[in-house]
């Protein structure tokens, strides 16, 4: 049996359940635009690719510009981490492992998520963080897997992508780690092929036994 030592996680659905806050500030910006807001399962469906694609696929075709982009920013770096959790489970899953390798690669811009980390106090457990902004490519693109594992020094075949979405699915299987694809999440898997298969978080620790 492998034994894997290097965690590569996805963060919006996988390690935090993020999608109340970003409802908020979708529907704030909105409403300063005239119009109604959008539930959460509508929301949900549309995490996954960063806050570019949030944006414009929650606001009517040709109205999104640049400028909603930085004041929907502004508006979640406020509102961020008023009700988003971890999801119950993974906070033993990164105690468990914390002399393993553990980093974070999301199309989240950095800086919200070195805030979100730390305002979930899980920040410590992470020797790399990658966000939208840290490499030239964004997943499904496989370049920040790459570099995460050159960085961390990782063997790819201990090393796993863990996440709940087809583009961390696709960037994990073309950077050549196995993949867990999270059930629990905000994502869907696309009809991309993976590893392993975590329908809560507590099936984390039984998939991947710290030390085995």
């Amino acid at each position: 049996m492998t034994v894997f030592d290097t965690f590569l996680f996805d963060l919006d659905g996988t390690l935090a359940d993020t999608v109340h806050d970003l409802t908020t500030c979708v529907n704030l910006l909105r409403r300063e635009l005239g119009l109604g807001d959008m539930t959460t399962e509508e929301i949900k469906i549309r995490v996954g690719d960063g806050a570019r694609m949030l944006m414009k696929r929650s606001l009517p075709e040709n109205v999104f510009r640049e400028e909603l982009l930085e004041r929907f920013l502004v508006l979640y770096e406020k509102h961020q981490c008023q009700k988003t959790r971890l999801f119950p489970g993974i906070g033993a899953f990164l105690e468990a492992h914390r002399k393993d390798a553990l980093g974070i690669i999301t199309n989240k811009p950095l800086h919200l998520s070195r805030l979100l980390l730390k305002d979930l106090g899980v920040e410590h457990y992470f020797s790399l963080l990658f966000g939208a902004e840290s490499c030239p490519t964004r997943k499904p693109n496989p370049g920040p897997v790459l570099e995460a594992l050159w960085r961390l020094d990782a063997d790819p075949q201990r090393s796993v992508l863990i996440g709940d979405h087809h583009t961390d699915l696709k960037a994990g299987r073309a950077a050549g780690i196995r993949t867990c694809f999270c059930a629990w999440g905000f994502g869907n898997d696309g009809g991309e092929p993976y590893d392993f298969l975590a329908r809560t978080p507590g099936d984390l620790l039984r998939i991947f036994p710290p030390g085995g």
